[in-house]
């Protein structure tokens, strides 16, 4: 059926208009020529080159392994196959975000959310460089990584997001790593999604508490459903308690009615959601959230605070001055302002998209195409990003709900949903095109 999403609420979800992105100016400053050369070693600088081969055209350096650098990489090769094109991730294997939920409930195993880089490059013709990136100098075109620097002609950074636990009322550096490390948020892959199946695979009673958080956070009904398949695993194992969801948002962020049907019909008693539940401070030793009302004890937890754009973003001063610390870009052509060799994607720029996988790869899709017509002196005119989303609500019968949007820009309102469509009414059909959906994407980016 026809969503009824309107622009306020977009807008509500994404955290930030374009206006604010447009007058956004730049916070922080990248290392100066002089500064370098009296500190060759600040910032992790390196005078060695990295050991790569030598570029055979036009240098596309690709900097973050998710989603959306992965569709960068392939696409912009795909588009302009004479452009030499390196995907710089510090990770050496990737492991998915998307569809996590379903392995931590038991319905795909971790080889389904597994793969490999270096497959990746090989069958898409690019260079991977399993390195850390530490700076950029865009005078000298250069990224410099933990293992030497690597020359480029256009740069497309898309590091994805980081935790902002002083916005929960945890400041204390002490404290953060705490609870990043005791409490994992589960929205960065690896060792948070491993440890929170450890918690479930262990928990023997008692409130495993998760929480939403406010602003346009890594995607939108991904709570919702972990909430669900939770309590399924709950209800499948007898497990005695509660998982307790603490919403900062008044309203389910999206597929609201099919989420709220499913914790009706099929968790009452043993999912509570509490809604305008932002939180304001964590007592890690008594272990209890505070919210502006009210406290609430948990035996566990998977703490998800709001979230903000990649630090390296800040580090390298491109960092707009907006609430999530998003990138400071051409919104319709995603170049940093001022330098139109340089490229923000994925999850740290700053327009209100859904922070998700779909959103991600179509975006790197129209960004490969980009970035191609640029090398041969081109242009494109902005193409929408789509926003495709399956939520696994019920483990036995494995049944989804869906979303699918495309987003339009107005010069004078922003953006806005366009051509959106929900489908609140879990299916099994739906729960099949959910895996087959994952299946396709993994293919696209990696085969």
């Amino acid at each position: 059926m026809e969503s009824n999403l309107s622009r306020r609420s977009f807008l509500k979800i994404g955290g930030a208009s374009v206006a604010t992105v447009a007058t956004a100016g730049v916070a922080g400053s990248m290392l100066s020529e002089t500064a370098a050369a009296a500190a060759p070693h600040a910032m992790g600088r390196t005078a060695t080159e990295a050991v790569l081969p030598k570029a055979k055209g036009q240098r596309v350096v690709v900097v973050g392994g998710g989603w959306s650098g992965l569709s960068v990489a392939k696409y912009v090769k795909k588009e302009a196959p004479e452009l030499d094109v390196v995907l710089i991730e510090k990770n050496n294997s990737f492991m998915s975000c998307p569809m996590s939920n379903l392995w931590l409930a038991g319905l795909v195993d971790l080889e389904f959310l597994s793969h490999s880089y270096l497959d990746a490059a090989k069958n898409n013709n690019y260079l991977f460089f399993n390195a850390t990136v530490v700076d950029v100098d865009r005078t000298k075109r250069q990224v410099y990584t933990d293992q030497g620097y690597v020359k480029y002609d256009y740069l497309v950074l898309s590091p994805g997001i980081d935790y902002n636990y002083e916005a929960i009322g945890v400041s204390d550096p002490a404290d953060q790593f705490r609870l990043r490390t005791q409490y994992p948020a589960g929205f960065m892959p690896g060792s948070e999604h491993l440890s929170i199946k450890r918690k479930l695979e262990e928990f023997e009673g008692g409130t495993f508490l998760l929480t939403v958080p406010a602003g346009n956070y890594r995607c939108l009904p991904g709570p919702y459903e972990r909430a669900c398949l939770m309590a399924h695993y709950f209800k499948k194992n007898k497990i005695k308690g509660e998982v307790l969801l603490l919403d900062a948002n008044a309203n389910i962020t999206i597929k609201a009615e099919g989420f709220q049907a499913a914790f009706d019909d099929l968790y009452k008693g043993v999912l509570r959601r509490v809604a305008s539940a932002e939180i304001k401070g964590v007592d890690l030793a008594a272990k209890t959230v505070k919210t502006e009302f009210d406290t609430y004890n948990f035996t566990d937890a998977a703490i998800y605070p709001r979230v903000r754009g990649s630090r390296l973003l800040e580090t390298l001063g491109l960092v707009a001055k907006n609430t999530q610390m998003e990138a400071n870009i051409d919104v319709l052509k995603y170049h940093v302002k001022g330098d139109e060799r340089v490229f923000v994607a994925g999850d740290s720029r700053p327009m209100p998209f859904s922070k998700s996988g779909n959103t991600s790869n179509s975006e790197g899709r129209f960004l490969g195409k980009l970035i191609a017509a640029k090398s041969r002196g081109k242009d494109l005119p902005w193409e929408s990003p789509r926003t495709i989303c399956y939520s696994m609500v019920n483990g036995d019968p494995e049944e989804a709900i869906k979303v699918d949007a495309f987003y339009k820009y107005d010069p004078a309102k922003g953006f806005s949903f366009d051509r959106a469509k929900v489908d609140n009414t879990r299916t099994k059909d739906l729960g099949i095109a959910a895996k087959d959906w994952a299946k396709g994407m993994y293919r696209d980016m990696f085969s």
